[in-house]
Parts: C-alpha cells; sequence; structure tokens
C-alpha cells in the first residue's frame, strides 16, 4: 500500500516524463498553439465585422479561445493516457513500486503545466493582434485560477476516456465532442442569438459559465452568478473524471 508521500513523489515523477514526452514531440503543443490561433484570426478577421456583441469583438472572443485552447491541450491528454495503456508501458510500471494512482495524475498534472504554456501563447498572439484586458493583477490571479480548475476538470475527463477508448485514435474522436462545446456556448457569439432549440443548452452548458467568469474578470465587468455556477461545473466533472479514471484503471485487465 502506497503512501500519500509516495503518490506524490511518483506523481512528480510522471509529470517530468510526460513533459519530457511532450519536449520531444512539440507537435502537439504547436498544434494546440496554431490551431486555436488560427481559429482567432478567421472569427476576428473573418467574421468579425459582422458580429454585433456591443464593443470589440477580439475582446469578446479571447475568452472563447482561450477555453478551446484547453480543448485541443485535454485532447492531447486523452490519447497520451490510450497510448500509454496500449504500449505496454503500464504493465511495466506495474511490476515496480509506483503508485497505481500516479501514473494517471502524472498525465493530468502534465496536462495543466502544458496547458498554461499553451495559454500564455495564444494570449501574447491576442495582445499582438490588439487584445487589451482591463483587468488587474489581483483579478489576473482569478482567471488563471479559472483556468487551472477548467482544465483540471477537463484532464480528469480526458484521462476517463483514454482508459475506456479501446485505441489512440479513438480517445482523440471522443474528445472532439468537448472541443466542439465552445462553439454551442457564450464563446463566440451571445447565447440570446442562437436557435431557440439550441439556446436553452448554450445557457447552461459549462463552457458558457466559465467563458462569461472569464470575460468578467478579464475585461473588468460583472461576472454575477456565472463564478460559482463555473466553479461547481469544474468540480463535479473533475470529480466524475476522477472516480471513473479511478475505477477504469483499476477494472480486470487495466489494473
Amino acid at each position: 500500500m502506497s503512501t500519500f508521500t509516495d503518490t506524490v513523489q511518483d506523481s512528480t515523477t510522471m509529470v517530468g516524463r510526460n513533459l519530457r514526452h511532450t519536449l520531444r514531440s512539440p507537435d502537439t503543443m504547436i498544434m494546440t498553439v496554431m490551431v486555436p490561433v488560427s481559429i482567432l484570426l478567421m472569427f476576428v478577421y473573418v467574421f468579425g465585422g459582422a458580429m454585433n456583441v456591443g464593443g470589440r469583438y477580439l475582446d469578446y472572443a479571447v475568452p472563447g479561445i482561450i477555453l478551446l485552447c484547453a480543448g485541443f491541450g485535454s485532447g492531447a491528454t486523452a490519447v497520451a493516457v490510450a497510448t500509454d495503456m496500449h504500449n505496454g508501458i503500464v504493465d511495466r510500471f506495474r511490476a515496480m513500486p509506483v503508485s497505481r494512482r500516479a501514473v494517471i495524475t502524472g498525465h493530468v498534472l502534465e496536462s495543466v503545466v502544458r496547458n498554461l504554456i499553451t495559454t500564455s501563447l495564444v494570449l501574447a498572439v491576442a495582445v499582438a493582434l490588439g487584445f487589451r484586458p482591463t483587468t488587474d493583477p489581483l483579478h489576473w490571479l482569478a482567471v488563471a485560477g479559472m483556468l487551472v480548475c477548467y482544465v483540471l476538470a477537463l484532464s480528469w475527463v480526458a484521462a476517463a476516456l483514454g482508459l475506456l477508448v479501446s485505441n489512440p485514435e479513438a480517445a482523440n474522436g471522443f474528445m472532439f465532442l468537448f472541443m466542439f462545446l465552445p462553439y454551442v456556448s457564450s464563446a463566440f457569439v451571445p447565447t440570446h442569438t442562437l436557435p431557440s432549440w439550441l439556446h436553452g443548452f448554450a445557457e447552461h452548458q459549462p463552457v458558457t459559465s466559465v467563458t462569461e467568469t472569464m470575460r468578467g474578470l478579464l475585461m473588468d465587468t460583472s461576472v454575477g452568478s456565472h463564478a460559482p455556477t463555473a466553479l461547481a461545473w469544474c468540480a463535479g466533472l473533475a470529480l466524475a473524471g476522477y472516480l471513473s479514471a479511478g475505477a477504469l484503471f483499476r477494472r480486470p485487465g487495466k489494473g
């Protein structure tokens, strides 16, 4: 039975291992940055002129682009977990004195680190394009905290999906659903402009609450009830992902 200290040490080791894999395969980070940046350019310079959001469309769209970036990054986590489960490396870990929880936790924590790096790069591009947040240092900390909560939630769900599927390609396909959520939210258009049959879903899905919270913090506008709703969504998704990943990892044939 591993102790809490052993689990923390093993998780730290796994985070380092996964970060080294990312550095050796930079195409993952490049795609995680380039796809959201390309979408940002398309929305701002192709569709932005037709968007009426009560202000500059760039300022409106950046929070959604940040969450889109997190979605792509979490997709990479699902693929990495599925790859580890199917290339035999996990069997080697089982033969070693390594905490089983650390194997998946390492992927999740590496996802947080990687997503913070890629998000910083995407924000730098947005600032270069003219994005001008009107927030203060305290609110920036709150933005970072909200982003970490969101990435943790998505990463635990991604880890569970990576354990559930039969191959890495399927893991990437499943995560497409989460990458699609920002498009059916307030990330790129006000929800009241959506068709009535879609409006209710867009209003009450997690990405809308997280987007409105980050938009309010970045642009120094009212957050209202979105912040507690966003935190509740993140906590619920993270808990569901964590419990599911643990159960899937322990099932026969998995651990």
